[in-house]
């Protein structure tokens, strides 16, 4: 029995009808480096062999009566295989359009949580031969740096290793279930230390709030976006429960080239191409804000602040200037963005932010989450930030799934209320995939978005004096996607 730490609490409170708290991935797979051929079957009873690797896959929730504390893991007694793990398979042609289709559908749904909190959809019928992989797990189960940790337990350096040897407790379900008299009383004990802990808090948050104003009016001219002075955009309303993804490639060694050239980091680069793929969606919408836009990037805190829980992950805002013509200077005015943002949140301390989510009382913040998105509040006031934009970095060797080669993998995290797009990128064997997810209702046309990433890419390249880049389509191995035909910005789609 494990109970949640406010983090991880935090994204089970958070999530309303419309607004599912999951994290995705929609991995494609080579079945032709399988030895012996691809079998539904084998790789059912692989993923089935390796969860004994990674407990979380046969733990639920138990909440505490009257949500007096937050919720326990313990282990599924009932734990159902055939339940979480689906077989599908897309129709013809089988592209990526036609994955993209079925992920979006796939996510578009809560997870139900009277069960593990995770699902998995072996989707056939791929161009090509090729297989997908597409997961759904709630972020109160980990977050994109223990994600992929966690994946890579089902994954193999080699199409044909050894048997793992792997034992584990959570198999023998000898894990009781708490009852409601101990869970009350472990949530009273808890109450009765909160006073102390809050007041401790409170004078910590005084002196880091100091901290940060001390660095925001310091002789640096890197400052960082603050949240709540985002212009507004079609990005900002409030959200239904469906959902539509995309999804692009480009190369991640033409990013490096860009990165060493001008003198920023592999994330300046990525948050300057989403400013350039927006920059283009925005004008053809007829609604280029001449403010830049906010967006908020997580950031991982493991392992600067040891702590148990699955969720180590702070946030920074980050301006994103979308209303600046010239890709270059769009560029440099993010490198003293990011520069910034980094010092303040350094200065506020993400210990801070996260023992404060530690006294999140699970009753008021589910209520409050509730009428936020009944009432459609992010519509009613100046939005917090335009997006979520994540980095995760990934391996650069092969990985295998029951013999299977890895050939892309493209992540996806969840859409707020009032910041409708969501974009995550994670690099695998020299290649940066990206997900990008939204509400289906106020960004429909996020493959727009999508379609501009490789073009914003050319366009900093080009500004920078740099070759053009080396074009990977999406799912590099396979065909290649038909790349995106670069235009003048503004210019009417043929």
């Amino acid at each position: 029995m494990e109970q949640l730490t406010g983090l991880d609490a935090t994204f089970l409170y958070l999530e309303t009808p419309s607004l599912h708290m999951h994290v995705s991935m929609a991995a494609v797979f080579d079945r032709s480096t399988v030895p012996g051929g691809y079998s539904w079957e084998r790789l059912r009873e692989l993923v089935g062999s390796r969860l004994v690797l990674a407990p979380i896959f046969r733990r639920r929730l138990v909440e505490v009566p009257f949500r007096l504390g937050h919720p326990y893991w313990v282990d599924d007694h009932h734990f159902d295989l055939d339940y979480h793990m689906r077989r599908a398979a897309l129709p013809a042609p089988g592209g990526m359009d036609e994955l993209a289709e079925f992920v979006g559908d796939v996510c578009s749904r809560q997870l139900d949580r009277t069960k593990p909190l995770w699902e998995m959809y072996v989707v056939e019928g791929l161009r090509d031969g090729n297989i997908a992989l597409v997961s759904k797990i709630h972020h109160s189960t980990i977050d994109g740096v223990s994600g992929a940790e966690l994946l890579a337990k089902l994954f193999d350096l080699e199409p044909d290793p050894e048997p793992a040897d792997a034992t584990d407790e959570a198999v023998s379900g000898s894990d009781r279930t708490p009852s409601d008299v101990e869970l009350v009383g472990r949530a009273l004990l808890s109450r009765l230390r909160q006073p102390l802990d809050v007041t401790r808090l409170a004078w910590k948050t005084g002196r880091a709030v100091l901290d940060v104003r001390r660095v925001r009016q310091g002789p640096s001219q890197s400052k960082a976006a603050l949240p709540l002075t985002t212009p507004r955009t079609s990005l900002n309303a409030a959200i239904t429960p469906h959902r539509k993804v995309a999804f692009s490639s480009i190369s991640l060694d033409d990013v490096k080239r860009l990165k060493n050239e001008v003198g920023t980091t592999v994330n300046d680069v990525v948050l300057a191409i989403c400013a350039g793929a927006l920059r283009r969606w925005l004008i053809d919408g007829n609604e280029l804000p001449d403010q830049p836009l906010v967006a908020t990037v997580p950031v991982s805190v493991a392992p600067k602040v040891p702590r148990r829980g699955a969720n180590k992950v702070s946030a920074m805002w980050v301006a994103l200037p979308t209303q600046e013509g010239h890709p270059l200077k769009r560029l440099l005015s993010i490198k003293d963005n990011t520069k910034g943002a980094k010092e303040e949140h350094a200065a506020l301390g993400a210990e801070v932010l996260l023992d404060w989510t530690e006294h999140a009382t699970p009753n008021v913040f589910s209520a409050a989450a509730r009428t936020y998105t009944r009432l459609k509040l992010a519509e009613r006031h100046r939005p917090i930030h335009s997006l979520v934009i994540s980095n995760v970095p990934g391996p650069d060797f092969p990985l295998y799934l029951a013999g299977a080669e890895l050939v892309a993998g493209f992540p996806l995290g969840p859409v707020m209320d009032g910041a409708g797009l969501n974009l995550t990128v994670m690099s695998y064997r020299s290649v940066l995939n990206w997900g990008l997810i939204a509400c289906a209702e106020t960004v429909p046309k996020v493959t727009d978005i999508a379609a501009n990433v490789p073009v914003a890419l050319e366009e900093l390249l080009e500004s920078a004096g740099l070759a053009p880049p080396t074009p990977v389509g999406v799912a590099p191995g396979r065909k290649t996607a038909k790349r995106a035909t670069r235009r003048p910005e503004g210019a009417a789609r043929a």
